[in-house]
């Protein structure tokens, strides 16, 4: 664990992801009771899958990539750029270098942690805390698959410097287990808050990403308006652009009572996460039409299974 104390200072953050919110670096009660059956909700901008992905592994097109724990900072560079230490406690994730400054060209030239050595894009979450202690995660795992009933083979890349963001970081109400949901290691069963976990089958956050693009902006002025949810199988017009679903989850080394948790977005209902692509194109181009296209699942880096 790691003891971030920052004196108490109010940050006023406009974290968006499925809507315009404001939220501030202190955590909220984390002990809040809300049932799952509650969390059937869909949120105005970006909506959210038909149901919740079953799990991230399983006969379904895919890759993945495995990185651990990056550092840590206050920064973010689509929420907040050029703007350090403007955010709450964040947890960052394959490229070594993100900061509140960083670009697709500054992450590009860039070094990674991950398993994928041409994976250099940027991924980040809120931190996990205990009291005024962050709990260090002990790895994530990035899934790119397609959404819901898309045909994989319609599945485009990821436009260089595309900005993503997923989850609603000032959430107030339970949010959609569809796209934030916390569980014990790989369990099926999703929950709105995090559950008591085994020794053996330690807390996961996972969170799934918009799948569909509307095929000319990189972002948007709420980070949100860009991208939205297929369903039914297909993107909307106003969105026509199939993209990879990437669910993104993070696991830690927590298990037993939750009670006193939250995250420094807020309280555990406020879990979102980010991602910028600065992956080296032309791989990520050869993971989409080698695994998606061909409907295959890979391994980390791109051994066949």
């Amino acid at each position: 664990m790691i003891s971030v104390v920052r004196g108490g200072r109010l940050t006023i953050a406009v974290l968006l992801s499925l809507s315009v919110v404001a939220c501030t670096r202190a955590g909220n009660d984390a002990s809040t009771t809300v049932s799952d059956s509650t969390a059937a909700l869909n949120r105005p901008l970006a909506g959210a899958p038909d149901k919740p992905v079953a799990g991230p592994q399983g006969r379904v097109p895919q890759f993945l990539v495995e990185c651990p724990l990056s550092h840590t900072s206050y920064d973010d560079p689509i929420v907040f750029p050029n703007a350090p230490d403007a955010s709450h406690l964040h947890a960052f994730f394959g490229n070594n270098g993100t900061n509140a400054a960083s670009t697709y060209e500054s992450l590009l030239a860039g070094t990674t942690n991950c398993d994928q050595p041409a994976d250099t894009a940027a991924y980040w979450v809120p931190a996990l805390m205990q009291g005024d202690t962050m709990i260090t995660p002990i790895k994530s795992v990035a899934y790119y698959r397609p959404g819901e009933g898309v045909d994989p083979t319609a599945v485009q890349p990821y436009p260089p410097g595309l900005k993503i963001v997923a989850g609603d970081g000032g959430a107030e109400q339970p949010q959609n287990t569809a796209v934030v949901a916390f569980t014990c290691g790989t369990a099926i069963r999703r929950e709105v808050l995090p559950p008591s976990c085994p020794e053996h089958r330690p807390l996961r956050m996972m969170v799934t990403f918009p799948d569909c693009w509307d095929g000319v902006n990189l972002d948007s002025d709420d980070h949100a308006s860009h991208m939205t949810y297929s369903s039914g199988g297909a993107c909307p017009a106003t969105h026509p652009v199939p993209v990879a679903q990437l669910q993104f989850s993070v696991d830690y080394g927590f298990s037993g009572d939750p009670a006193g948790l939250s995250l420094s977005s807020g309280s555990m209902l406020t879990g979102h996460a980010d991602f910028l692509n600065s992956w080296a194109q032309n791989k990520l181009v050869a993971e989409i039409g080698s695994c998606l296209h061909r409907k295959v699942v890979c391994g980390i880096t791109s051994g066949r299974v």
